[in-house]
């Protein structure tokens, strides 16, 4: 991690901060390690602060009109952006036509890129001879590693004394990762060594030391780079927990995530993260989110661990009615229900610590 941050960062989500298309910003906006962020880019929230329109508090980040206007920025010490990340996460994780323009132009300015996304700007003819030309760097974060490279389950998961925590979902963009974030940082506050495992690109932009990018992964191996991952983070560092970001959801109909996770990762526990706001799956209508007890039932017969808390996304939902929807699911399931973003993550932590029994080890 001492060569973190990298650069200093324009987040590239033309069109897409208001909405889930844009969880990577979002990510990025919240905590990163990797990168300096120093502005983002998207013309329809120019002006505004971005930590307010995310969180409704401030946090010093402009959103901004363009590639130009970020150009044009400085940090306090009088530096420009080194690099271009694309904050984009749409359905496909697919690179729209008009984003590829504007990659054009960053790396024309001498802005290095990084990019999540499946299509790979490193392998764009236009986009490789230019960055050669300019003298910048081309990173797909998705781009998997060959197969020699990757690992097959093997069952030395067991070896792995550390506390295991997931954070599964009951839909695809809703929060897991944040929640998952706040969870290793409010078990560091009370000095107990916790590391996040990494399951997407985002988490490898917020500067994850472990993790994978599991939906670019061969089908074969995804099992055994869960585990893998999860060993060497073990073997390496012996954390007193681990917090598993999950993936999609068990009942998608696009992003089926979640089971390899529960079979391979062979949590302690699951934090189950909920937008009661949506009735439907994320960018799927007439795909109805099934009701939470039937996810939690689906979670724990899978995993035969308990579901012990639920968290939640506010998302088109006010801080009251928020807050009434943590009493209804907590009536409902009988769990401790919490918004970490609203209300923030002490309880929660304080609820798993006790749950699970965590003390730091010698």
């Amino acid at each position: 991690m001492s060569n973190q941050p990298e650069g200093i960062a324009l987040v590239y989500c033309e069109g897409a901060f208001r909405t889930a298309n844009g969880k990577t910003a979002h990510g990025l906006v919240r905590f990163t390690r990797r990168y300096h962020v120093l502005a983002v880019i998207d013309s329809e929230c120019a002006g505004q602060d971005a930590g307010q329109i995310l969180d409704g508090r401030a946090c010093g980040i402009p959103v901004v009109q363009d590639i130009a206007a970020g150009l044009a920025m400085r940090t306090p010490d009088g530096k420009g952006a080194t690099h271009l990340v694309v904050g984009l996460a749409p359905d496909g994780g697919r690179l729209p036509a008009s984003a590829r323009e504007q990659l054009l132009t960053a790396v024309g300015a001498g802005l290095n890129v990084d990019s999540g996304l499946h299509d790979y700007i490193s392998e764009d003819p236009d986009l490789v001879n230019l960055a050669t030309k300019v003298g910048v760097r081309l990173r797909d974060v998705r781009k998997p590693r060959p197969a020699r490279d990757l690992h097959f389950f093997t069952g030395k998961i067991q070896e792995v004394t550390s506390a295991r925590i997931a954070v599964l979902g009951t839909d695809s963009a809703v929060g897991k990762r944040t929640t998952a974030v706040k969870l290793v940082q409010g078990l560091n506050q009370l000095d107990l060594a916790a590391e996040l495992i990494g399951t997407g690109q985002t988490a490898w932009m917020q500067g994850a030391r472990y993790g994978i990018i599991l939906d670019s992964l061969v089908n074969d191996f995804v099992s055994g780079e869960i585990e893998h991952i999860i060993w060497q983070a073990w073997n390496e560092i012996h954390p007193d927990c681990l917090v598993l970001e999950g993936q999609g959801s068990l009942m998608n109909p696009a992003y089926p995530g979640g089971f390899e996770l529960l079979a391979a990762g062979r949590p302690h526990a699951v934090v189950l993260q909920h937008a009661p706001g949506r009735k439907e799956y994320d960018g799927f209508l007439g795909y109805p989110i099934e009701p939470l007890p039937v996810q939690i039932q689906a979670v724990e017969l899978l995993s035969k661990r308990p579901v012990v808390a639920i968290t939640v996304n506010h998302e088109g939902m006010t801080a009251e009615q928020t807050s009434r929807a943590c009493e209804d699911i907590t009536k409902q399931t009988g769990l401790p229900c919490y918004d970490v973003i609203l209300h923030g993550h002490e309880a929660l932590v304080q609820h798993l610590v006790q749950t699970l029994d965590l003390v730091r080890q010698p």
